[in-house]
């Protein structure tokens, strides 16, 4: 079973930057995809963003195009979630989740592991 820790969280006024970390046990980090999501009060989970096992495919959800960046680290295990421009409807926990398989997925059954999550909250 993976393990994953996420970090990076924290209270930012709009307008403002965030890099969210997640830490991934295991020796197979690099042949799974792996993805962000997001829960706000009151709502769903949603997707955010989600990289293939290499790095070449990438996906956002609309509303965070052209503000959010992923990335990975195989050497490192650590998959980032670079947040920049942030809203107040940002706000919300934030969960790094392990991919099924090598290709990205955008639904949460494509994920068979998450992490705690991470509060991200944004001020107007």
């Amino acid at each position: 079973q993976v393990q994953l820790v996420e970090s990076g969280g924290g209270l930012v006024q709009a307008g403002g930057s965030l890099r969210l970390s997640c830490a991934a046990s295991g020796r197979t980090f690099s042949s799974y995809a792996m993805g962000w999501f997001r829960q706000a009060p009151g709502k769903e989970r949603e997707f955010v963003a989600v990289i293939s096992a290499s790095g070449g495919t990438i996906r956002y959800t609309d509303s965070v195009k052209g503000r959010f960046t992923i990335s990975r680290d195989n050497a490192k295990n650590t998959v980032y979630l670079q947040m920049n421009s942030l809203k107040p409807e940002d706000t919300a926990l934030y969960y790094c989740a392990k991919g099924r398989v090598v290709l990205p997925s955008t639904i949460a059954a494509g994920f068979d592991s998450w992490g705690q999550g991470t509060q991200v909250t944004v001020s107007s």
